[in-house]
């Protein structure tokens, strides 16, 4: 297949790429930079002046929306907010444009999207066919985010949104940052702990996200792993296998003060399982937390 990707150059984008040339499809990464020069790939011009990308993806049997500013990037100030926002609207117009464009229109759009939709909760579930939205920052621009997507199903355009969940790779993502205190040896419990951490090896999202374009996955689909953990559990099982103490608590307002709105990411969590993934047939590579992180750390 001949698969569009926007966002190509990130850290989803990155092993999304590898798996599908891996598979043999042919890959286009939308990417601002000119310089860019990735084996096995075409690369597409896009979000810069005088630029029509739909002239370089006519035919191409699916496109992959992943492009927007990280949110793991600084503290969530309003600028900053504001730019995490905007890039995921702005980058979306501009696949809605291009698809507008295309004589030939792929038969999906993939958009990426994030658990973080769901209300922050200790004690409730939360599957794809839950309607709670919650009211935070970030729940507001994701649901906003699948909202402006969907429009693509206008042009007869199967669209899925991935919700991802808290993503796990060695140098990029949220567990860097999480692991360095237990390599210092000052790792331990986080607040309270009690909080859900809902949890995806890298690997994973790349192999749902090509499973949705290959099969009928419309709509939302939860990218985590069926083995979602406290954060108390979560750490003590980063810091075995880091052969690490896990006994150094970091109070809840610290973080606040460090992160401030941003702290909600490691304080608040949702439980989430990947129902849709699961009733469709895939087979995850690491189903369990150990098996991933063991994998990360080899």
């Amino acid at each position: 297949m001949k698969i569009a990707i926007t966002g190509g150059t990130g850290f989803v984008g990155r092993e999304l790429t590898r798996l599908l040339v891996q598979n043999g499809h042919e890959v286009y990464i939308l990417t601002r930079s000119s310089s860019k020069d990735i084996k096995n790939v075409s690369i597409v011009n896009w979000l810069s002046s005088n630029t029509l990308p739909e002239k370089e993806l006519e035919g191409i049997d699916a496109m992959v929306n992943l492009a927007g500013e990280s949110i793991n990037n600084g503290r969530w100030t309003e600028e900053q907010k504001k730019k995490i926002y905007d890039s995921r609207m702005q980058a979306t117009d501009e696949v809605i444009r291009i698809l507008h464009a295309l004589q030939h229109k792929p038969k999906v759009l993939v958009n990426a999207s994030a658990i973080g939709i769901y209300p922050a909760s200790d004690e409730n579930i939360y599957k794809e066919k839950n309607n709670e939205v919650g009211t935070e920052f970030l729940a507001k621009t994701v649901q906003d985010w699948e909202v402006k997507a969907k429009t693509a199903e206008q042009l007869g355009i199967r669209v899925a949104y991935g919700r991802f969940g808290i993503i796990l790779g060695e140098s990029e993502g949220a567990l860097p940052l999480m692991a360095l205190p237990y390599k210092l040896f000052v790792g331990g419990p986080i607040g309270v702990g009690k909080n859900w951490m809902s949890w995806v090896h890298v690997r994973d999202v790349a192999k749902a996200l090509l499973f949705a374009i290959e099969n009928d996955i419309k709509g939302p689909f939860n990218v985590v792993a069926p083995d979602p953990r406290r954060m108390n559990e979560f750490g003590k099982i980063l810091a075995t296998i880091l052969k690490r103490p896990h006994y150094f608590p970091v109070p809840s307002f610290i973080l606040k003060l460090a992160l401030g709105e941003k702290s909600q990411l490691v304080l608040e969590g949702q439980h989430v399982l990947p129902e849709v993934l699961i009733e469709n047939g895939f087979v995850f590579d690491f189903p369990d937390l150990t098996k991933a992180l063991t994998n990360i750390y080899s």
